[in-house]
């Protein structure tokens, strides 16, 4: 049964990709609907869940009017407390985001975007999202319930690019605890158990090929490298600490799986 939170959040993604109309050419889902698109229930005890949407916003893709800003408020959306996070039915959160590297000079937290969209409160700036930009495919958005057919055709992140951007956001967050969720690492397990290990290297290859995404690629793997060298390192202890029973074997089956992706990656001559 799909929990009741991610149903809610599929319909106000909706909510979201409906008031972009104009803009949906320039946007790529990512974070855990896009990666729950690719990986399915898997083996888990623990049900894919999430509570918000995460879209990424392409600059150069976006349609002159109207505003990013006018539309979200138009399709009920309000600022959130951090920019780039829009608040829609039942206060559920959809983040706009756009890649470090497309971003702009360079600010705290805001994107800087041509006008009209540089409302400072449009999207956040977030490094290890470039990968999405040229790892994306095609798929049909809908709800998760029968009660309404709407529907979106969208661009959706690639599995290689949902890898690098789950080991980045866990590497940036590891000296601060508070902010560190174990469902990401939990995410990071689905990809490894539900995609081959071959043809996650071969995205991670491609995406290495890539100006635009070589450098976070690099990093990635770099930290992925020191996250999982052991089933105490700090992603096997999140994706355990998700996971509602045996925690021991889902250690192991983190460590074994990133050693098996890294081993493709040494196989084939890529650092």
């Amino acid at each position: 049964m799909i929990p009741q939170e991610y149903v809610e959040a599929r319909s106000v993604l909706l909510d979201a990709l409906d008031g972009l109309g104009p803009h949906r050419d320039a946007i790529v889902l990512v974070g855990a609907q896009a990666l729950y698109l690719h990986v399915g229930d898997a083996d888990f005890v623990t049900a894919p869940t999430t509570t918000d949407a995460d879209l990424v916003l392409v600059p150069d893709r976006l349609a002159d009017e109207p505003s990013i800003a006018d539309a979200m408020c138009a399709a009920g959306f309000a600022p959130g407390a951090h920019p780039g996070s829009w608040l829609g039915r039942g206060q559920i959160a959809v983040d706009l985001m756009t890649p470090e590297a497309l971003s702009g000079p360079k600010s705290r937290r805001s994107a800087k975007l041509r006008p009209p969209h540089d409302d400072k409160w449009t999207a956040r700036r977030t490094l290890g999202l470039e990968p999405a930009v040229v790892d994306n495919d095609i798929h049909v958005i809908t709800e998760l319930t029968g009660e309404s057919t709407r529907s979106f055709r969208l661009k959706v992140a690639g599995p290689a690019a949902l890898m690098v951007s789950k080991v980045v956001k866990i590497a940036e967050r590891r000296d601060q605890p508070n902010r560190l969720k174990p469902k990401d690492g939990l995410d990071v397990l689905r990809l490894l158990r539900a995609i081959e290990t071959a043809q996650l290297a071969r995205g991670l290859e491609k995406l290495l090929a890539q100006d635009l995404s070589r450098g976070v690629v690099e990093h990635a793997m770099r930290e992925l490298r020191t996250l999982a060298t052991g089933p105490e390192e700090l992603l096997p202890s999140l994706a355990a600490a998700a996971e509602f029973d045996g925690h021991d074997e889902i250690r192991m089956s983190t460590v074994a799986l990133v050693e098996d992706l890294l081993a493709e990656f040494d196989a084939a001559g890529i650092r």
